[in-house]
């Protein structure tokens, strides 16, 4: 799961490196016309005609919510329209430099150049509205603050400027948040929202988001959905995919708020699917990180580990689609030539043909390469698994030899004996045991109660078969819970059997084996432990035959033991050494319980 989302922040980040912002196509286009119109301008060394692309450029980034962008293009325009004494433009670019400023929460900088827009301000309108916006952000109370916002609308309303009046109304909104005044609040941000969303749809998404910022501030998290729910039935958010994807996302965040997840996953979901649908990369990586979040939280590791491949998986058409991408990296181009137009225009053009065909080329390149990484790594990956769980339930399946043959001579030892009671009784015993790891053949782990059971079977069979070599004891720790907890099936058995077997069997007195669960911070520690001759001196008492079957049963169980480690991660260790003294073996195994 770390691996998946490493390898798709890593690609995201080389993708990133070509852009730096989200700016629409329209966004975009403008630039570009205004570009040419500079580099004519600087051809002819028209300098107002170089101030008015700077300030154009400047506009389109403002409307489109790039506040650092339009603050470094409304600067350039000013600077030509100072030197060439264009005071009806100094008044309009420093008064939209400070609305830049103010944006961008730069409230030292944005005063001093409403109060220099209202000093060189051409009409008395103009310099009482900048004196206004001076008064607003460096009075002290709200009641002045109040005073001066209303007598910029009361101006406003009079020149029937939409935009600057749904400004106002939201500059109310933020007295009244200060002052704790709600209700009125949300009258003053709905007025701007109305007024707005005819003239100035991105002024209008902010406003919302703040009508339900407000909402869920205030626990009023059915007033902000709807507010949301509002906004997204405008055609300027319908027709803009984009925005779609947007605002579906924080609607979901408000859901989240609400603690309804299920709705919010429901809707990310659904911002993930156009997001793929209509090519928008880092709008569907943002749908796929807060789907990630919210299955964590309820623990679907499952359906986070399938939402990951699928991204990746799907990420290469993705962003061979994604018009942002293509976008941005053309709006970072243009933005380089403009800066470059001064500065020998025909060598850094060519540079920058060179550097678009590296950057696309090496786009490609990753592309491909991406996509062929991930279904080579995707292929050998499945195909290892398979093997693995193929060879584990060949393993799990079989039945070690020696103690199939020895039960069955066992039954017949004691029909030759005229035993037919302990017979029954043993292959009752017997085929229960059977039964009992037969049904739990095809799974990996059974509940640790079934496992007991099938180990303390086993042990009461050979008890009876060797009543006279060894008594033995199973104790489990009170702090396991053995109804819940999955343990590997039969994965002590061939233990105790060598125990018994290999140990307790060759003992002139009788012997005692112990069998023991206990919990060790994450872990099930089970110990093995008898008092029989030992490794060493078991080797030596085997004929190689024995010594040939029973290296093969340790093996599968020591190859059981590798798998299951490397499917589930469970860590699983096994030691087993002879006790001081030769006077029996000892048998630890862990087992790594999450």
């Amino acid at each position: 799961m770390k691996i998946l989302k490493l390898f798709t922040t890593l690609l995201l980040m080389i993708l990133g490196n070509i852009t730096y912002s989200q700016s629409s196509t329209k966004a975009v286009e403008e630039v570009q016309v205004e570009t040419k119109k500079l580099k004519k301008a600087i051809d002819t060394k028209n300098e107002p005609a170089q101030a008015d692309s700077y300030y154009n450029i400047g506009e389109t980034f403002f409307n489109d919510g790039n506040f650092p962008k339009s603050e470094e293009y409304y600067t350039k325009a000013k600077k030509i329209y100072e030197k060439v004494n264009d005071k009806p433009n100094i008044e309009k670019v420093t008064r939209r430099l400070a609305q830049s400023q103010e944006k961008q929460n730069k409230i030292s900088p944005a005063i001093s150049n409403y109060s220099m827009a209202a000093q060189v301000g051409y009409s008395e309108k103009s310099r009482a509205v900048n004196s206004n916006d001076v008064a607003r952000l460096s009075s002290p109370t709200p009641e002045q603050k109040t005073e001066a916002i209303q007598s910029n609308i009361n101006i406003i309303r009079k020149e029937k400027e939409q935009t600057g009046l749904a400004e106002g109304y939201s500059q109310l909104a933020d007295v009244n948040i200060q002052q704790n005044e709600v209700s009125k609040a949300e009258d003053n941000l709905n007025a701007a929202y109305k007024i707005s969303k005819k003239e100035a749809p991105q002024q209008a998404l902010e406003i919302n988001q703040r009508l339900a910022n407000l909402y869920v501030e205030n626990k009023k998290f059915d007033k902000a959905i709807e507010a949301k729910k509002k906004v997204m039935k405008e055609d300027f958010v319908k027709d803009d995919s984009q925005e779609k994807v947007n605002q579906i996302q924080e609607l979901a965040d408000i859901y989240i708020k609400k603690n309804d997840k299920e709705e919010a996953v429901t809707l990310l979901k659904n911002a993930y699917g156009i997001a793929l649908d209509k090519g928008h990369t880092l709008e569907a990586q943002r749908s796929v990180k807060k789907l990630d979040s919210l299955y964590n939280i309820s623990g679907n590791t499952d359906a986070s580990v399938s939402l990951y491949r699928d991204f990746l998986g799907k990420l290469p058409d993705l962003v061979s689609k994604d018009r942002s991408l293509v976008d941005n990296k053309i709006l970072e181009d243009t933005e380089q030539r403009i800066s470059q137009l001064e500065k020998e225009r025909e060598l850094k053009d060519e540079l920058i043909r060179k550097k678009n065909v590296f950057n696309y080329g090496l786009i490609g390149a990753l592309i491909l390469l991406t996509g062929l990484v991930i279904f080579i790594f995707r292929t050998l990956k499945k195909v290892q698994i398979k093997n693995k769980k193929i060879a584990l339930q060949s393993l799990r399946r079989e039945m070690n030899p020696h103690f199939i043959f020895n039960s069955l001579n066992s039954v017949n030892h004691f029909i030759a004996t005229n035993n037919e009671l302990e017979a029954n009784q043993y292959l009752t015993k017997f085929s229960k045991l059977m039964r009992g790891v037969m049904e739990n053949s095809t799974e990996d782990f059974i509940p640790f109660q079934q496992e007991l059971d099938l180990l303390e079977n086993y042990l009461a069979l050979e008890k009876t078969r060797f009543a006279d070599k060894f008594d033995y004891e199973v104790d489990v720790d009170e702090n396991l819970n053995v109804h819940s907890q999955q343990v590997p099936g039969m994965l002590v058995q061939p233990f105790l059997e060598n125990a018994i077997w290999h140990g307790l069997r060759y003992r002139t007195e009788k012997g005692f084996l112990k069998l023991s669960f206990e919990k060790e911070e994450q872990y099930l520690k089970v110990t093995i432990e008898d008092n029989g001759i030992g490794i060493e001196e078991s080797k030596k008492q085997k004929t190689q035959h024995q010594k040939t079957r029973e290296g093969r049963g340790m093996k599968n169980t020591l190859e059981r033991i590798q798998l299951l480690n490397d499917l589930y991660k469970k860590n699983i260790t096994c030691t087993v050494k002879d006790k001081e003294n030769n006077s029996g073996v000892l048998v630890i195994i862990k087992i790594n319980l999450f």
